[in-house]
């Protein structure tokens, strides 16, 4: 016979299965938390869970699972009834949007093979409803999805930008975020920029109240381009220039209209403005789609560089239009627009009152203000600083230049490792960007010291010989790591160092942190030091983790959900996977932005436009790539000693494990109760976690090694997420 507690225990989980389906709308669970004052973390430790999950929860992103279900459901069933909704909760029905016939709805994604774990498809976010418009009767309706949701600046009602678009009778739209489409009356490139300045409300408000409101953006089509007189494409000589040439009607057009052009002239991306009444810029960006202004390697699909000058330009508005509210404002590349976004978060400068009561320009603490003195370790070779100071083809040295680079490290396999079946390679999500959350980097120039005690709190670059630490029988928590079977964390290329050389502060304070002792030849020190990137890393991250989340990837997945979720997520929305690809190279372009190198615009040793940017601080780069490394350093060799477990290749961010099996949950190590070791590699999709990057068998690797010789990495290889990828090899 039961006992009692058997008794209840089944009647509970009776309880927890009637429960799956009697939660409120998200709204609804939203309204109750408020009304009852309580925050989401609250209601998180309560039930233990992720403030994160409850807030997934409230956005209709994910349902919680048992045996929390049961208890949120009877947490809302209690705060209903002290808090009952009133009419004026109640959301009215909207009626849905008719949709003009002429409209040809992109084709729906396919069906992904194998459907995911039993969880409802994310719903995408959405802003505001669209803003009556001039949209004429009958204008091609875009597909009406989701943008973040954001409080709508009235100057800037109808979105950060707008696609211009023209049909066979020559009719002009513009195609903005929400699915609003604009009449445009312009009949021409000065005209155009004019309305856009008047009546579009186009453009993107400040990120910071320190800085300054985003430019409208005209992203323009093939059909606008020829609507407006412009060519299809650039002459040899115009790309060469960036520019189309000084004598095109429309370049006179746009002078003779009492507009200007910036020095870049009119190209792929071109700003054309008036002179500034008072404090408000007049400024229109143009993009111009046909000329490559959006390379297809960032911003579409390096394998089909035809994608978005194919794309409904509703659609395509929608995905520029989610990549402003979630980063900002495209500016270029998307390196150059993660540079900016820098500058946006951390303006160099504020208005201040001076003792007159007269504002004045003053400078931010937390900021990069203004260019500094370089130091010669530290920049790249055609620096203008370097000219003389070597013979001709010179290779300098590791004494001679900060070789903080990440990983490209590959070794053979022991005949141990090769009884395993497979090649397991996982990735890590956002490296560089992680990197960079809580660094602490230099603000101001450099300060030379010699035979300086070493300060971790101080950034900057140390010559030190390394070549005494001796990792091959390192240890950690009394477990015998092989070192010899790991890079050294002290050099890109995973050597160990051989005398003296430059590095970043975050390897030194590594090389602390193993215990060992660090005397520094030279140094050339910050002392006025931030965490500039945090506010940069914190966006982008919620750029990324929102985007992955509308493709059903979110925070609260378990580790197979996770896996299965992250292959078909490009079916889920094949636009957001096209942002997922633009955010991720937004964080990686910033920072090698900050050590931009010629790129042929002058000759070598000549000063080149890169180098008068205030952001042009090639040290913060080698700090990002230094923590980037030692951090991955770091939990290899946790990994090591929690499974006796070592890597065979390591390509920038991604490392190759044997695995007996094709999953990375066969290879990575957990502990008895099922969760990751403690320090080591984790399954998600936060920065920082790892996802499969793909498998190889070990006979296809054996293969490799015959055919190219010991002269490649195996990671960069490993590109496939298909776990019987070689089978046949």
């Amino acid at each position: 016979m039961s006992t009692e507690n058997e008794l209840f225990s089944a009647v509970d989980a009776l309880l927890e299965q009637v429960a799956q389906d009697d939660l409120p709308a998200p709204a609804e669970r939203k309204r109750l938390r408020e009304a009852a004052g309580l925050s989401q973390a609250q209601i998180a430790k309560a039930l233990d869970a992720r403030r994160e999950a409850v807030g997934n929860w409230e956005a209709g992103r994910t349902e919680p699972r048992p045996p929390k279900r049961a208890a949120y459901a009877r947490l809302l069933e209690g705060l209903a009834q002290r808090f009952p909704a009133s009419a004026a909760d109640v959301p009215a029905t909207a009626a849905a949007p008719a949709v003009p016939k002429t409209f040809a709805s992109p084709a729906p994604a396919p069906a992904p093979a194998a459907a995911p774990p039993a969880r409802p498809r994310p719903a995408a976010s959405s802003t505001a409803g669209p803003v009556q418009s001039s949209r004429r009767p009958g204008a091609k309706k875009a597909p009406a999805k989701g943008t973040t949701a954001a409080a709508v600046d009235p100057r800037f009602a109808n979105g950060p930008l707008a696609v211009i678009d023209a049909d066979a009778e020559g009719q002009v739209s513009a195609y903005c975020v929400g699915g609003l489409v604009l009449d445009v009356p312009a009949k021409s490139i000065p005209a155009l920029v004019d309305w856009t300045l008047t009546e579009a409300k186009l453009g993107q408000a400040r990120l910071h109240r320190n800085g300054r409101d985003a430019d409208p953006i005209l992203v323009l089509t093939a059909s606008a381009l020829d609507r407006y007189g412009l060519p299809a494409a650039l002459t040899e000589e115009e790309r060469n220039a960036g520019r189309l040439a000084a004598g095109h009607k429309v370049v006179k057009q746009i002078a003779r209209a009492g507009l200007q052009l910036t020095q870049r002239g009119l190209g792929p991306w071109a700003r054309v403005y008036r002179d500034p009444e008072g404090s408000r810029r007049r400024c229109v960006q143009l993009c111009v789609l046909p000329w490559n202004a959006l390379e297809a390697r960032e911003w579409g699909k390096k394998d089909d560089p035809q994608l978005l000058l194919a794309m409904h330009p509703g659609e395509l508005a929608r995905y520029l239009g989610l990549y402003a509210a979630r980063v900002m404002t495209p500016r270029g590349s998307t390196a150059t627009t993660g540079l900016e976004l820098m500058t946006a978060l951390r303006p160099p400068t504020r208005a201040e009152k001076d003792a007159t009561g007269e504002f004045k320009r003053a400078f931010n603490d937390d900021a990069l203000t203004q260019l500094y003195p370089v130091v010669e370790c530290e920049v790249p070779d055609e620096h203008p600083i370097l000219k003389g100071r070597f013979a001709r083809h010179h290779m300098r040295t590791p004494a001679e230049m900060l070789m903080e680079e990440p990983y490209d490290w590959c070794r053979p396999l022991t005949d141990a490792e090769c009884a395993n079946r497979y090649l397991v390679a996982v990735d890590l999500n956002m490296s560089f960007a992680a990197a960079a959350n809580g660094l602490t980097v230099g603000l101001n120039g450099p300060t030379h010291l010699t035979n300086p005690r070493f300060d971790a709190t101080l950034p900057g670059s140390w010559l030190v010989d390394l070549s005494h630490i001796d990792l091959s029988r390192a240890r950690i928590n009394d477990h015998t790591i092989d070192g010899d079977r790991l890079p050294s964390p002290f050099t890109p290329k995973g050597d160990r160092p051989t005398g003296p050389a430059w590095y970043a502060t975050p390897t030194l304070a590594y090389a602390v942190e193993l215990g060992f002792d660090v005397a520094p030849i030279e140094a050339y020190v910050r002392t006025q030091t931030g965490r500039y990137l945090d506010s940069w890393y914190k966006r982008l991250r919620d750029a990324y983790v929102e985007t992955m989340a509308d493709m059903g990837v979110t925070t609260d997945l378990t580790e197979n959900e996770f896996l299965q979720a992250m292959a078909q997520r490009k079916q889920v929305d094949p636009t957001m996977a096209l942002l997922e690809t633009a955010i991720k190279a937004t964080a990686k372009g910033a920072i090698g932005k900050l050590r931009q190198r010629s790129r042929g615009q002058v000759p070598y040793y000549e000063p080149y436009p890169a180098l008068n940017r205030e952001t042009w601080r090639p040290d913060i780069r080698a700090a990002v790539l230094a923590n980037q490394r030692v951090g991955l350093h770091r939990k290899l060799m946790k990994t090591a000693a929690a499974a006796d477990l070592y890597p065979v290749a390591i390509g920038t961010d991604a490392i190759v494990y044997p695995s007996p099996g094709p999953s990375p949950l066969d290879v990575l190590p957990h502990t008895p109760e099922g969760k990751p070791a403690p320090g080591t590699f984790r399954l998600g999709v936060s920065p920082g976690m790892v996802k499969h990057q793909g498998t190889q068998t070990v006979l296809w690797a054996e293969q490799q090694f015959e055919e190219r010789g010991g002269v490649f990495n195996l990671s960069n290889l490993i590109k496939t997420a298909d776990p019987t990828a070689g089978e046949g090899e």
